[in-house]
This record gives C-alpha cells, sequence and structure tokens, in this order.
C-alpha cells in the first residue's frame, strides 16, 4: 500500500493557515502556495536515492553525495497545479516539466482530459504530480494513469490540502503512489468542495473568483 504522509512542519502548517483566510488576497495566496510547494518537496525528496561521487576541492580530492540515478520532473495538474511549480524548482531546478489538464464535469464530477504534454523521456524520470487539493481524487487519479499509459514507472503526488475520500480513492487506484499532504481536512460537501478547505485554489491563485 502506498504511503500517505500529512506534513507536521509548523511553517507549513503556518503557511496553509494563511491561504486558508478568506480575506488573503490572491497575490499573497500565490507566493504561500509556491513557498508551501517549496517546502514540501523539501520533505517528499527525503528519500532519494544518492551515489557517491569524487571531487575535487580547493583543498584535496575527497567524495561526496549526488542524486542517484533517476531524473525527476513535476507535472502540475492544470490550471490550480501551476501554483506550485516555481516552489518545487526552487528546490529542484534541474527538472522538467510537465502538463496535464483536466477539469471536472460539473454534474458528473467525472475529470475530462483536454491537454498532456510530457517530457519526451518521462518514462525514465522520477515524476511528482502536484495540485494544491486532493477532494474526490478523480482528477490526481486519472493524471496518474494517463502517466502510467505513458510507461512513467515512479510517481509521487503531492497537494496542499486533502480530503479523507480522496486520500481512499487514491489508494484504491493507485496503491503504488506515495501521497504528500499538507493538512488532512475533514470531508467533502455535497458539491465536491473539501471542508473546511480554502475554496477554489485555482480561482484563488489566479484571481477569477
Amino acid at each position: 500500500m502506498s504511503k500517505v504522509v500529512v506534513m507536521d512542519h509548523p511553517l507549513i502548517q503556518h503557511k496553509i493557515g494563511i491561504i486558508r483566510r478568506e480575506e488573503t488576497g490572491s497575490k499573497d495566496f500565490r507566493t504561500l502556495v509556491s513557498e508551501i510547494a517549496m517546502l514540501m518537496c523539501y520533505e517528499a525528496t527525503r528519500e532519494l536515492k544518492l551515489a557517491d561521487v569524487e571531487i575535487e576541492t580547493p583543498i584535496c580530492k575527497t567524495t561526496v553525495k549526488e542524486l542517484k540515478g533517476k531524473k525527476l520532473a513535476v507535472v502540475p495538474i492544470l490550471r490550480a497545479g501551476l501554483g506550485m511549480v516555481d516552489g518545487m524548482l526552487n528546490m529542484i531546478p534541474a527538472a522538467k516539466v510537465g502538463h496535464i489538464g483536466l477539469y471536472r464535469d460539473p454534474e458528473t464530477l467525472a475529470p475530462v482530459e483536454y491537454y498532456c504534454k510530457l517530457p519526451a523521456d518521462c518514462a525514465n524520470r522520477e515524476i511528482f504530480v502536484v495540485d494544491p487539493m486532493l477532494a474526490t481524487g478523480g482528477s490526481a487519479s486519472a493524471a496518474i494513469q494517463l502517466l502510467k499509459d505513458k510507461g512513467v514507472k515512479s510517481i509521487h503526488f503531492m497537494c496542499i490540502i486533502a480530503a479523507p475520500e480522496g486520500v481512499k480513492k487514491m489508494q484504491e487506484a493507485h496503491p503504488d503512489v506515495d501521497i504528500y499532504i499538507g493538512a488532512l481536512d475533514d470531508h467533502l460537501n455535497d458539491h465536491g468542495y473539501i471542508v473546511p478547505g480554502l475554496g477554489d485554489a485555482g480561482d484563488r491563485i489566479f484571481g477569477t473568483k
């Protein structure tokens, strides 16, 4: 079964508290989402494999640690996932970026794909799929299935706020994908929104209420 990690870092919790507030405007919201993604990336990459590499310092030869093997890629689920990309790239600037576009059908709440563009070598990369909200889990599950269909083997999912229903769906659909969560909330309401949540992350990031 996949690993579910709910972040307990004080800085992450503090910043999530601010973005939940109704009065937090788009500019501050965007900045904080990026900062939260950066802090979560630091925690979520804790188990990346390292290799010994011999180098020359100005003083002598020595052996240092470098990331081993697979390169990384960040794949935001459009459009809200875009808000997390810069924060991730601050930590792993050499990562490539793909994009998956999904929208939720307002009647069925099922995800519908409208865009998918991935690095050509994505099957050989360790992929971090990012979306601020894991609500029903439909979009995240569909995005990860798209990646698997393209041969990607190593996938992690990262969100700022999750509902238990979304976590359950993800674990059922993709038991091999680790899930990193900033805060685990109470439940989904009748409209598929996370409670207490923070509203629509995309609208708040891009100011399109």
